[in-house]
């Protein structure tokens, strides 16, 4: 694991947005899903991702999560919030919401749909940071984006004290350990190498990331703090077995009939079924164009959840 000075590290979940039937911002699942991620032990947490279905929501519903996870975590760990806009001065428009509301920093992608580059990628991180007082973290979700942030622009952002850290969601594990390499060849300090890619933090670790934001642990937060405590300790047999029971229940993610669902319904369509069977969150209501799963779905999800020792209660 990182020996570095990260600002933030360990686990991170990135937090899903629970919405009522109506669509609207569930304030109470929302208090509780955070409430229950601090009692496992969490290090941060991390609100607006694509767990958090950030590009789905009005900037309103996101200025009511923001709140929410803000006041529910009341400076018991670092909230980050994502400002994740196509374009530079919507980006801004998000990272003052953020600042206006207490988060402790900002997420920020690449631009998307608008025709972006290497230069025009520095350009826009650094006006990001340069526009705030917060840190700022890189997502690096090319999947999303169309765009993967390269290792020289990280570092030399890095080194110019312009970026906090990165969330690595590119899937690009030689990469990554690449830019790991890298940053403790510069004498890089106070970057935050964090992983998203969550059936693999126990190597990502060795390998010396500074923590995971897994969305599977908005389901099983315990579990990754179980596995991030046995990195730190060098236990490395217990931490292998660990990943190997959260692989497992990362099957859930092939819950949902693939001829009729993708990417996200996917992804937070099965963490938000699994919330809800395990009587988190009230409803697992996602986003249009995201669709609802159906009994036989909800039966593959269940048993998954039971397979990993979670107690369902709905």
């Amino acid at each position: 694991m990182s020996t570095t000075t990260a600002t933030f590290s360990g686990v991170i979940p990135p937090v899903v947005t629970p919405l009522s039937p109506a669509g609207e911002v569930d304030r109470g699942s929302l208090e509780r899903l955070v409430h229950r991620q601090l009692a496992a032990g969490v290090d941060g947490l991390f609100v607006l991702g694509s767990s958090g279905e950030t590009v789905f929501l009005t900037d309103a519903q996101r200025d009511v999560a923001i709140d929410v996870v803000v006041g529910a975590t009341a400076g018991a760990v670092p909230v980050v919030a994502g400002a994740i806009e196509p374009t530079t001065p919507r980006v801004m428009e998000r990272v003052r919401a953020c600042e206006r509301l207490g988060a402790d920093a900002v997420v920020v992608t690449a631009p998307f749909y608008a025709i972006a580059g290497p230069h025009e990628i520095r350009r826009h991180l650094t006006a990001v940071a340069a526009g705030t007082h917060l840190p700022v973290l890189a997502y690096d979700i090319p999947v999303c984006v169309g765009r993967k942030l390269s290792n020289d622009l990280l570092l030399s952002l890095a080194q110019d004290g312009l970026l906090a850290g990165v969330k690595d969601s590119s899937g690009d594990d030689v990469a990554f350990r690449q830019l790991l390499l890298a940053l403790e060849d510069a004498g890089v300090q106070g970057f935050s190498a964090l992983t998203g890619h969550e059936v693999v933090v126990d190597g990502m670790l060795l390998a010396g990331a500074d923590g995971a934001v897994p969305g599977l642990g908005n389901v099983d937060p315990d579990g990754y703090v179980r596995l991030h405590r046995a990195c730190a300790e060098g236990d490395w047999a217990t931490a292998r077995k660990e990943q190997e029971r959260l692989v497992r229940l990362f099957r859930i993610v092939d819950a949902a009939d693939p001829a009729t669902t993708a990417g996200a319904t996917r992804g937070v369509g099965a963490f938000k079924t699994a919330l809800h069977l395990l009587g988190v969150i009230d409803s697992p209501t996602v986003s249009l164009p995201m669709r609802a799963y159906d009994d036989d779905e909800i039966a593959r999800v269940r048993m998954q959840l039971d397979l990993a020792g979670l107690t369902v209660h709905a």
